[in-house]
């Protein structure tokens, strides 16, 4: 059984390991290394497929991508009425979460089945 710390999950994923480099930039394995050079060190936590996650780092991606979600379907939604006098009434979207806790949504074409993504549905709220 791995170990949890509360403020953290394990997220299994098949991302290839991400290295920060010097500039700041993340890159997958790298090959233009000298022979003399130590490849840099993944410091996260990993048990085979698994990569544990601080909690916080997901609820501060999430609320970013729902934010930032939100937003682009509150204009869309203003444009429809405007045009057309239409309401959106429901959004269905596609994210997977990364190794490294970022939230993606997943576009279109993309093989979403076999990376396990999650679904969210937003449905507009009744009036009460």
């Amino acid at each position: 059984m791995l170990d949890t710390p509360s403020d953290s999950i394990w997220i299994v994923t098949d991302d290839t390991p991400q290295i920060s480099t010097s500039n700041g930039v993340k890159s997958g394995t790298t090959t233009t290394r000298s022979w003399s050079e130590e490849p840099p060190k993944d410091t996260r936590k990993r048990v085979g497929d698994a990569v544990q996650v601080s909690t916080q780092k997901l609820e501060q991606e999430m609320t970013h991508f729902l934010q930032v979600v939100g937003r682009l379907f509150n204009r869309a939604e203003q444009q429809a009425k405007v045009n057309s006098g239409m309401q959106l009434d429901q959004i269905e979207l596609s994210v997977e979460i990364s190794g490294e806790g970022e939230v993606k949504l997943i576009g279109n074409g993309a093989k979403a089945g076999g990376k396990g993504a999650i679904k969210l549905t937003f449905k507009r709220q009744e009036p009460k």
